[in-house]
């Protein structure tokens, strides 16, 4: 992959960064700039506590399972304009583990970004 960012057809870090903070101050995608991207690798059936440390959320503890991928949507004529996007989607999420009152285990699906994902914390058991 890192041919594809030097070539210029994938976005490097600094360039997904600098994307993500054109978000308003205080947005979820703001917010992730400021984050490091912790998990490389592909994201399916990883366990993965969310970075919400520094949000409204972050009285809370939440583990999810990514398990279905959906590619940003475009038209169906419309390419992707270049650089790609390094973390573009969103995952169809598990919730597995948590302890906040909105988002219990059993049964509830969550829809993450896949900037999000990549910026948690993979757990190991």
């Amino acid at each position: 992959m890192a041919f594809l960012t030097r070539t210029g057809f994938r976005e490097t870090e600094e360039q997904e960064r600098a994307r993500l903070a054109l978000a308003p101050e205080g947005s979820m995608s703001h917010y992730l700039s400021t984050l490091p991207i912790t998990i490389t690798e592909w994201l399916r059936d990883l366990l993965i506590e969310l970075p919400w440390s520094a949000t409204e959320r972050s009285a809370h503890r939440v583990v999810v399972v990514p398990i279905k991928f959906s590619p940003d949507a475009r038209r169906e004529s419309e390419e992707e304009p270049l650089p790609r996007k390094r973390h573009s989607g969103h995952w169809e999420c598990a919730v597995v583990s948590s302890d906040h009152p909105s988002y219990p285990v059993g049964g509830h699906r969550l829809s993450i970004a896949a900037a999000e994902l990549a910026r948690g914390r993979k757990i190991s058991i």
